[in-house]
């Protein structure tokens, strides 16, 4: 992570500290540590180390930060973000997925403030506002329902577009401003709406 450029210490920290194996099916166990996507059942995949990384190092997190994650998948990025000491909010709207990392979280003791089977386009508007929201999953759009729950000076992390999308941190500069800036081509899942 380090040679590709994530300088965060409490990011690679966290990386070193989850076992990634115990996040995929056990067909891939001795591809657990390389650079790659995996499938982890209905149609949604872990994302890619770097890709992990380097989202959470956008947001900038300090202990005790407030954070909403929309598509908890496997819970990877969930259990990262738990041991960089944030108070995690997680939606996951496939309830084949949500049961199954439901069960995993308890088994390894990760402990997110709540854990939600739900549609992520919603949030949680009765937890808002949140210090960073983090979108797991490609948006066509930025949604405004997301933009509202976050805090004054709080950041929106997000892959925005088709096939590939474009990593995009969101600023809410104000209670009516945002800025915005870009960080290349990733891919993701699509970001659906509903429950599953």
């Amino acid at each position: 992570m380090r040679s590709k450029g994530i300088t965060d210490e409490s990011v690679l920290d966290a990386m070193n500290k989850v076992p990634r194996h115990l996040f995929l099916d056990s067909s891939f166990l001795e591809h657990a540590y390389q650079n790659k996507a995996f499938p982890i059942g209905a149609d949604q995949t872990i994302s890619h180390p770097y890709t992990v990384a380097f989202q959470s190092q956008l947001l900038q997190l300090k202990p005790g930060d407030k954070v909403l994650e929309i598509g908890t998948g496997s819970g990877y990025q969930c259990a990262v973000l738990l041991e960089m000491k944030a108070q995690i909010y997680t939606i996951e709207r496939q309830n084949e997925l949500y049961k199954k990392t439901n069960l995993l979280f308890r088994k390894l003791n990760y402990r997110p403030r709540k854990y939600v089977f739900g549609d992520g386009y919603k949030g949680l508007p009765e937890e808002a506002p949140f210090d960073s929201i983090i979108v797991t999953c490609g948006a066509p759009e930025i949604p405004q329902t997301l933009l509202s729950q976050l805090k004054i000076g709080g950041r929106l992390v997000i892959p925005v577009g088709s096939d590939p999308q474009i990593m995009t941190l969101i600023v809410r500069e104000s209670a009516t401003d945002f800025s915005k800036e870009t960080f290349g081509e990733f891919r993701f899942v699509p970001f659906l709406g509903g429950k599953n």
